[in-house]
């Protein structure tokens, strides 16, 4: 947190509700005055019109598995995978990091058990050292038929960065990988297997999945209620499985796979998030269903990045121009909505009192190109 006052002028502030040329006043680590019109203060930072937003809070995000293995075959070392990780966030603005860890190993990415320990383990050593330039929490993507995922859970179940918990269920056949022949496809090419071979794991996880899916699915439940923590449910595609996750107090639906799984998510009070790299690339890597689809419908919530950080201001910039929202309220499908989601509610907007967390953006040619970047009131990039 910095102690040092410093005043952002000659701003296009994106305000919850407006974009307001202005000047911010920071202080303490909090924002402590919000003002129409420009500094006359020599000590007064001129930001030469660039728009001013809050700090992105990416709720979901896998990238530091790739820069844990950058290559096939070249696992990089835990903690400069994790600084590397940090850096590349800070950069892109996302001052709030939820990293999505995954419990739990269904055969064909056993290096993500690694991952996953190595990650909170680092998080532990660094953070509070003021070497982290973002703040970061876990997200705990819990793979349902996973014979290792309790046992992955219940060593950080009461862990004090957890701030949310998904449920998820990456079977061939269901979900994501409803499409067969496009999960074998896609075995066979990752992992240098032949078609039989790929074949004879689908149905030994599918005999899995039908013998531990349950069971550890009221586990978990039971498992980590005292938490009270926000819980999502991954890849939605069957509104049947929706209501029961409902019903057991999953609120949130991660990037559903199919329109009508969105709708329905609406229709039962499910907040939904939806998939930044997805509008950016113009659909879904995939097969599943557009993400700006589902902002154009008033389906998505909140946007992550999923595995691209850079991609967060860069969809709510195109969110604003490609659909009917208005800047502010794109910009608070990565900022404000994003935090709420997480309970985060001292960040997310640029108001008096919340943290000192702010991007710095310039258009060029129509794309956001993050300049600078604070963070409690400290410069981060």
């Amino acid at each position: 947190m910095s102690t040092v006052e410093t005043i952002l002028t000659n701003a296009l502030l994106v305000l919850p509700d407006a974009v307001v040329p202005g000047t911010a006043v920071l202080r303490g680590g909090l924002i402590a005055e919000v003002q129409p019109g420009r500094s006359g203060l020599s000590a007064a930072e001129d930001l030469g019109g660039d728009h001013l937003v809050p700090g992105v809070v990416d709720v979901h995000t896998d990238n530091l598995e790739r820069q844990v293995q950058p290559r096939a075959n070249a696992r990089w070392p835990s903690r400069s995978a994790m600084l590397a990780h940090d850096a590349q966030c800070a950069a892109a603005g996302v001052t709030t990091v939820l990293d999505a860890l995954c419990l739990g190993d269904l055969g064909f990415d056993m290096d993500r058990d690694q991952t996953f320990r190595d990650g909170v383990r680092d998080l532990d050593a660094l953070a509070g050292t003021g070497v982290l330039r973002s703040e970061h929490f876990l997200h705990l993507r819990c793979e349902l038929p996973a014979l290792d995922m309790p046992q992955a859970l219940d060593a950080v179940a009461d862990h004090p960065l957890v701030r949310m918990v998904s449920v998820m269920d990456h079977s061939p056949g269901f979900g994501q990988y409803r499409d067969l022949d496009r999960y074998r496809k896609m075995r066979v090419r990752q992992k240098q297997m032949t078609d039989a071979e790929v074949m004879r794991r689908v149905v030994e996880l599918l005999e899995q999945r039908e013998r531990v899916r349950e069971p550890q699915r009221r586990w978990l439940l039971e498992r980590i209620a005292h938490r009270d923590l926000p819980l999502a449910s991954h890849d939605d595609d069957d509104p049947a499985e929706m209501d029961r996750n409902k019903r057991d107090g999953i609120t949130i639906s991660e990037f559903p796979v199919l329109m009508e799984a969105a709708r329905h998510a609406r229709t039962i009070g499910m907040e939904v998030i939806a998939g930044a790299p997805n509008i950016v690339r113009g659909g879904s890597h995939s097969g599943n269903v557009a993400a700006v689809d589902l902002v154009r419908e008033g389906a998505a919530d909140a946007l992550a990045s999923d595995y691209v950080p850079g991609a967060m201001i860069e969809a709510a910039w195109r969110c604003a121009a490609e659909t009917e929202l208005s800047l502010p309220e794109a910009v608070a499908t990565v900022t404000d909505a994003p935090a709420r989601m997480a309970r985060l509610d001292d960040r997310g907007r640029i108001a008096p009192g919340l943290r000192a967390d702010l991007v710095r953006v310039r258009a060029h040619e129509g794309l956001p190109v993050v300049r600078q970047v604070w963070r409690a009131g400290e410069r981060v990039a």
